[in-house]
């Protein structure tokens, strides 16, 4: 089912509720409703699941509803109409005694003004949370502490919230979120108010702090930069609706409609596609029992001057040139071995094109792309270039 299973899920501000439904369903703006109804559509009909572990970013432009849809995550706002699941519990149901156990217990929040108390210092920050729920004081400083550790921050920790940068307090209140070790941590533009060096900074922590503690994230912005690299999946919302939900590399080759293109109008592709977008099938030699003229016929066909060479598990051993291989078949040899080379870069599927790009332009050959040792691809210049092109067309097709 997912940790948290959003169904239906509809907030209307205002008194008007059904008249302004009504008016959804025929599908009036935002606008045009608030004029009608005197009534505001924060969020409609939303349906997603989010599974353990990832980060799930949620964007939209200002007044799309992802931070209304946020806050209806742990209840601060209440839902009109819909469910709301966290680990199968229905919390649209819970009462307010029962709610606040999810809320201590479930999930953190980490805003974008920090939230931290400027008369706490910073460990006394950290160790908020854990406060709240009753944990015993030196367990919340082991905690704490080691929250803050984590966040490079533990030598800062007698020092108040005004004698540090941004950047600094933002990791404060990511560092608090961590030390509540709850399952769920909940971030509305937690990095929208930081410059973009020290952003970008966050975002790098945020991913190794992920990468080991594994925690089920969902993160709200407005940059489309900001949530395909840190998200492991995307929503788009547009005036309270989901436009589409997907990997980055699904909305950038497959967006939902005209209003998610446009959005994708100022992205740049190279920080985002990636090398398994832009390889093509490669031509290949398995040289444990195929030897130089075979290899020679089959450049001729296919109209290539190198050839990969692969055994018979797909595993990729180097390459072979037209040249080595004519000069081995007038010498009588039959084996590639003699004539393997080793030089050509290897990527991992997963590697984006901007890390490629300088790579692939000093080198005389082509890229090969493996993963687990087996070729799974090859890069060529040309065809990197036309994928960073091609946006019309929503990247390569490789089939």
């Amino acid at each position: 089912m997912g940790k948290i299973k959003i169904d239906r899920v509809t907030k209307v501000f205002g008194k008007n509720t059904s008249q302004a439904l009504k008016l959804v369903k025929q599908e009036k703006s935002k606008e045009q409703i608030l004029k009608e109804t005197n009534a505001t559509v924060g969020v409609y009909e939303a349906s997603l699941t989010i599974e353990e572990g990832e980060i799930f970013v949620i964007m939209g432009l200002s007044g799309s509803g992802k931070s209304t849809l946020i806050r209806l995550l742990n209840r601060l706002i209440q839902p009109t109409s819909g469910d709301i699941y966290i680990d199968d519990q229905n919390i649209t149901k819970l009462n307010k005694k029962s709610l606040q156990v999810v809320r201590r217990e479930k999930m953190s929040m980490v805003f974008q003004n920090f939230a931290l108390f400027p008369q706490r210092t910073i460990l006394q920050n950290a160790e908020y949370g854990l406060e709240i729920r009753g944990v015993p004081k030196e367990e919340r400083r082991l905690k704490a502490e080691k929250a803050l550790q984590n966040a490079g921050l533990l030598s800062y920790k007698d020092q108040y919230p005004d004698q540090l940068s941004g950047g600094m307090q933002q990791r404060v209140g990511l560092a608090r979120a961590l030390a509540n070790d709850t399952e769920i941590i909940l971030m509305d533009e937690a990095f929208s108010a930081l410059d973009p060096l020290i952003r970008k900074e966050m975002q790098d922590e945020l991913l190794e702090l992920q990468a080991n503690l594994q925690k089920t994230i969902v993160f709200i912005t407005h940059d489309l930069n900001e949530a395909l690299r840190i998200g492991d999946r995307i929503a788009i919302m547009k005036d309270g609706k989901i436009m589409q939900v997907g990997t980055g590399e699904e909305i950038l080759t497959n967006p939902a409609n005209e209003y998610v293109r446009s959005f994708l109008e100022d992205v740049d592709r190279s920080k985002v596609l990636t090398a398994e977008n832009a390889m093509i099938r490669p031509m290949t030699i398995q040289i444990d029992h195929e030897g130089p003229k075979v290899a020679l016929q089959r450049m001729r066909e296919d109209k290539v001057s190198v050839l990969l060479a692969v055994d018979k598990a797909r595993k990729y051993l180097g390459y072979i040139t037209a040249n080595d291989a004519l000069e081995l078949a007038q010498s009588g040899e039959k084996s590639l071995q003699s004539i393997l080379r080793n030089d050509m870069p290897i990527v991992e599927p997963s590697t984006v094109i901007q890390d490629i790009l300088s790579v692939i332009s000093d080198s005389p050959t082509p890229l090969a792309v493996v993963e687990e040792g087996k070729l799974r691809g090859v890069l060529i210049r040309g065809v990197v270039l036309e994928s960073l092109a091609s946006e019309k067309n929503g990247g390569v097709d490789n089939e």
